[in-house]
């Protein structure tokens, strides 16, 4: 049974009232909800309480789901609702606290600070990091959205024209276009090298 079917049949089993099945779908895609998320959503614990919330609305609207399409296409299509409205809703605001020296070694970052790679090399990674992210960041919603299912979600072609609902050439067309803004923008970068 593939994954499609495995999913229609975790649907078909919570709407005749078998609760755990739901259970089962929310452990198979919560990290990948979570990774969606947190592209629009930098904050970490925002981004987990958005998975859940999309996991919320999709239980509710699970008598909606028809099948047409994959359930995590489906889904993805409710996480990237839920992160706009939360961003919508949002007044930006200052930061509450900053991150003592002492306390640094704490945090998910901690092990980079004790990476024995040059500082040269470190800078040069992270400085690449942050031009694709972002250009990507900077990319009209469509060509985003293409780039990020493709390359971060690891989505096929036919996937992503799914949940974006259009043409398998057009995603091919967006993807194209969104490598070639980074490529763009790291040329510079890594020609000074």
């Amino acid at each position: 049974m593939g994954d499609r079917e495995t999913d229609q049949a975790l649907v078909d089993r919570v709407l005749i009232g078998e609760k755990r099945a739901f259970d089962a779908l929310v452990v198979r895609y919560q990290s990948r909800v979570v990774k969606v998320i947190s592209r629009y959503v930098r904050d970490p614990s925002e981004a987990l309480d958005l998975s859940q919330e999309a996991f919320i609305k999709a239980y509710r609207a699970l008598p909606n789901f028809r099948g047409e399409s994959a359930f995590y296409t489906w889904l993805y299509r409710i996480a990237i609702n839920t992160a706009k409205n939360f961003l919508s809703s949002q007044v930006r605001r200052p930061p509450q606290d900053d991150v003592a020296v002492e306390d640094a070694e704490h945090y998910e970052g901690a092990s980079e600070l004790k990476d024995t790679a040059t500082p040269e090399h470190n800078l040069m990674r992270d400085e690449i990091e942050r031009v694709i992210f972002k250009t990507i960041d900077s990319l009209p919603e469509e060509l985003r959205t293409a780039i990020t299912l493709r390359e971060l979600e690891d989505m096929s072609y036919e996937d992503i024209a799914e949940a974006m609902g259009c043409p398998i050439g057009t995603v091919r067309s967006r993807i194209f276009r969104a490598r070639e803004a980074i490529d763009k923008q790291l040329k510079p970068l890594l020609d000074e090298q």
